[in-house]
Formats: C-alpha cells, sequence, structure tokens
C-alpha cells in the first residue's frame, strides 16, 4: 500500500526553506508521497532572492503532464507560479482535475523580492481562484486580492467574503502579518476560514516568538493539501496542518544572516526524544 500522492506546483528556493523543496518536506512528515511541478528557479538564501529563471510555460505545462499521466494525485498545491504565462499553462493543465487544491497565492517572498510579476495578478485572479478548493492568502495577499485594506475581524469576514466570489472554494486568511497591538492579532495569531456553505471558524495559536518564519506560507498549505490528500475533511486538513506549523515555527532552525526557515523534522526529531 503507497502513501497518498500529493503534488506541488511551486518555485525552487536554493536556501530550503520554502517554495518546492519546503513543501516536499511537509508533504513527507505528514505521511505522502510529494510530486513537483518547478515553475521558477530561485538563486535564494535567508537575506534575499538574488535571481529568478523561470522555464517555458510549454515545459512547466510538459512537467504536469507527466506526473498527472502516472500518478493518483489525491490532492495538490500551487504556490510561487511567477507569470501570466506560466498561470495558464498550469490553470489548463489542472481544469479537469479530481482532487482537492490548496492555491497558496505566492507574491512576495519573505526577504521582500516579487515572485510574482505585477501583469500576472489579473491571470492568478481569474484563472487560478476559480480552481481552488481553498485559497490560503496572508494579509497582504488577501488585500491585494480582495482590493481592500483588512485591519479588523470584520474586514476579514468582507475580504474572505469577495475571495469567494471570485470564485474560490473556501478562503483561509492567515494572521500571522497582523502586528501585535493592532487588528486580531496579540499574543495569539487566528487563522479565519471561510466557505462557501457558510462556516466560519477560528483556528487560533499562540505568536511564536521568532524572527526564524521562512517558508511558513508554503509549510501550511503542503500540509493541509497532505492531510486533503489522506482523506481529512477540509476543516481537518486545516486544524492538522495548523498543528504542524506551529510545532515547526516553536522548534525554527537560526540558520543562515537573515530569517531562518522553520523546522519541517519537528515531529519526526520529537518522536526520537521519546
Amino acid at each position: 500500500m503507497h502513501p497518498p500522492c500529493v503534488l506541488t506546483v511551486a518555485g525552487s528556493d536554493s536556501g530550503g526553506g520554502a517554495g518546492i523543496q519546503a513543501d516536499l518536506k511537509a508533504i513527507m512528515m505528514q505521511g505522502c508521497y510529494g510530486l513537483s511541478v518547478i515553475t521558477a528557479l530561485t538563486a535564494q538564501n535567508t537575506r534575499a532572492v538574488t535571481a529568478i529563471e523561470a522555464p517555458t510555460p510549454g515545459f512547466v505545462a510538459e512537467q504536469l503532464r507527466a506526473v498527472l499521466a502516472d500518478f493518483p494525485i489525491r490532492a495538490a498545491k500551487t504556490g510561487m507560479l511567477f507569470s501570466a504565462p506560466i498561470i495558464a499553462a498550469v490553470a489548463d493543465g489542472l481544469a479537469q482535475k479530481n482532487f482537492p487544491l490548496v492555491v497558496d497565492p505566492v507574491c512576495v517572498a519573505q526577504s521582500g523580492a516579487r515572485l510574482l510579476l505585477p501583469e500576472a495578478m489579473e491571470a492568478l485572479v481569474s484563472r487560478m481562484l476559480p480552481l481552488a478548493d481553498l485559497l490560503t492568502p496572508n494579509r497582504l495577499e488577501a488585500e491585494a486580492l480582495a482590493g481592500m485594506a483588512i485591519a479588523t475581524r470584520e474586514d476579514v469576514l468582507r475580504a474572505g467574503a469577495r475571495l469567494l466570489g471570485l470564485g474560490a472554494g473556501a478562503v483561509l486568511i492567515k494572521g500571522g502579518h497582523f502586528a501585535p497591538g493592532s487588528g486580531e492579532a496579540g499574543e495569539t495569531v487566528a487563522d479565519v476560514l471561510l466557505t462557501r456553505t457558510g462556516i466560519v471558524r477560528d483556528y487560533v495559536r499562540r505568536r511564536v516568538a521568532t524572527r526564524n518564519t521562512h517558508g511558513t506560507g508554503c509549510t501550511l498549505s503542503a500540509a493541509i493539501a497532505a492531510h486533503w490528500g489522506l482523506g481529512k475533511s477540509l476543516e481537518e486538513a486545516v486544524a492538522a496542518g495548523r498543528d504542524y506549523l506551529q510545532l515547526a515555527l516553536e522548534t525554527a532552525w537560526d540558520l543562515g544572516g537573515g530569517d531562518g526557515p522553520v523546522n519541517h523534522l519537528a515531529p519526526y526529531q520529537r518522536l526520537l526524544s521519546r
């Protein structure tokens, strides 16, 4: 009996903390078999993204065709998609999918580098959001996609409703980018899930005092996809993914001179210590 196959469609992070590398680590730590379609190569470390090279949209499409033709995909996620032509290639390839898709609308790296070309935002909205069974924006991404400022819980609910109206099946607006003392933040972080069926659920976790948060969004979306692929419900998958990220943040590694990566090995290390 093989583990569930979970696909990530994203960019490569040469520093290993985010992107394809983070996704595959997170997917494996949930007990799934990870597959990948690489949309971009980044020269990256904890301090900066110094260069980006993207394959042709045709090669991205060929990677996706090869994987879908031979593996029983149970769930998938997208991350960095970089350009409108690559988004079109991915959207065309996933148009007939029969598995849940988590769309992490990656726009900017932790270091501040742009990972989505400005002219690609329209394609992201028109082509990927209607395919998203779950959209996982942080505050800044949700503001850009919804076209509004978000400062309060009421704003979160309004933005979530707008994103559902753009075609997403469900939206998880993450709370990590709310500064302590403003909006819904403080000693805790609340990620808010909204669905087309009217479900609104808060996933509240203790805020971890660390600068080593590189790859948090990639890690969370990959873990959610993995648990969805394992057969959990959407709400259960989000809870399990958030618990995994919490442990990875609490034991994050102080690697490099910038924002270090979360600890994808945390559950394995905890098991070894018992």
